[in-house]
């Protein structure tokens, strides 16, 4: 462990070292510019096989101030003296590593799908591969962290979670796990913009196809499914049934959930609003809100910003939750589990007004 003194603050920072693996996708651009601007950790590695041997800001210009690093191809042997490594890698890809990783006592943040899911038998049915290594699934810790804040202190390896499933989880959790809506029959539409693909070059995802166009894809059998499942179900003790049907919009980052769900009982505004807050008041990244909540407040912040209204006439509860994904639904999160892991102030490095000192 090193301490870092920075001038003129007479204050002493722990100064840990990171890793990336992937750095030339949205995800990993989006770590490095998070990671570079702090002051209690330094990158050690960005790997990036596609592009190894460029500089980042070759990769993205914004960064040639701020964290010009030269890209490496991956070996195992170049990460021995790294506290924690991020892994932002295409699906069926970060399995093939795993083992030498985990076996090296390195923490390890996962930002693919990988390791979500506790069932291996989802992999081909979801994700379209059989997954190498089963017996590391049960290690890896789910890291939405409002839910499984203090396994992720402790985790070895942490399962960053998928940007729909965010929004979902944290928006139904509460209203599942006080038993006030029904377990079946609720319905999720997401709207995702354009970046939650990936960097895809291909004709489907150009400007001509995307601009002022909105279309669902995978409107059965999406990967995050499985995930929404295993964990709304462990929150709420019981089986749940869910229709879920995603869509790509005309921006560039940004997911927008509307859900609707059978209402048990009659609850008022006051409850519903009382029970939210105090589900979330250890929660500094969830905002419930009075009105009805908008993509551009929370984009390039790690807000999951929550509404909900009740509909008397037909009896349902409606919700909606925004979030950016490529913070909270990706390099935020995991960026606030690293904080977790590593004993750090779980805004740090997030909440730009927050001092950062131990």
């Amino acid at each position: 462990m090193y301490i870092y003194t920075i001038k003129n603050l007479k204050r002493k920072y722990i100064l840990f070292k990171v890793s990336i693996i992937g750095a030339s996708g949205y995800s990993g651009i989006e770590l490095i510019k998070l990671l570079s601007s702090r002051d209690d950790v330094r990158i050690e590695h960005v790997f990036a096989n596609s592009s190894n041997g460029k500089k980042i800001s070759e990769i993205d210009p914004s960064l040639s101030t701020l964290a010009d690093i030269e890209t490496e191809k991956y070996s195992p042997g170049l990460l021995n003296s790294t506290d924690i490594v991020f892994l932002s890698l295409p699906p069926a890809e970060s399995m093939k590593i795993m083992p030498d990783l985990f076996e090296s006592g390195i923490k390890i943040i996962d930002l693919s799908g990988d390791f979500r899911l506790s069932n291996a038998s989802c992999y081909p049915e979801y994700y379209k591969f059989s997954h190498l290594h089963p017996e590391l699934l049960d290690k890896a810790v789910y890291g939405l962290t409002e839910l499984f804040n203090d396994e992720i202190k402790y985790a070895k390896l942490v399962a960053n979670p998928g940007c729909y499933a965010t929004g979902i989880i944290l928006a139904l959790m509460p209203a599942l796990k006080n038993k006030l809506v029904s377990e079946s029959g609720i319905v999720v539409n997401s709207l995702s913009g354009i970046s939650g693909a990936g960097k895809k070059d291909s004709l489907e995802y150009s400007f001509n196809e995307l601009n002022e166009n909105i279309r669902a894809y995978k409107i059965t059998g999406h990967q995050h499914i499985p995930e929404i499942e295993q964990t709304l179900e462990r929150a709420a003790g019981c089986r749940i049934q869910f229709s879920f049907i995603p869509h790509l919009v005309p921006v560039n980052r940004g997911i927008y959930a509307t859900i609707i769900a059978d209402l048990k009982s009659d609850i008022d505004a006051d409850t519903l609003n009382s029970l939210y807050t105090e589900e979330y008041k250890e929660s500094p990244f969830i905002r419930i809100k009075k009105n009805i909540p908008q993509i551009k407040n929370v984009v390039h912040t790690n807000f999951c910003d929550i509404f909900f209204e009740t509909d008397k006439k037909t009896n349902k509860l409606i919700i909606i939750s925004v979030l950016d994904n490529l913070m909270k639904g990706a390099a935020g999160q995991a960026i606030q589990n690293m904080n977790l892991m590593l004993g750090l102030m779980e805004t740090s490095g997030l909440i730009k007004t927050e001092k950062l000192y131990v």
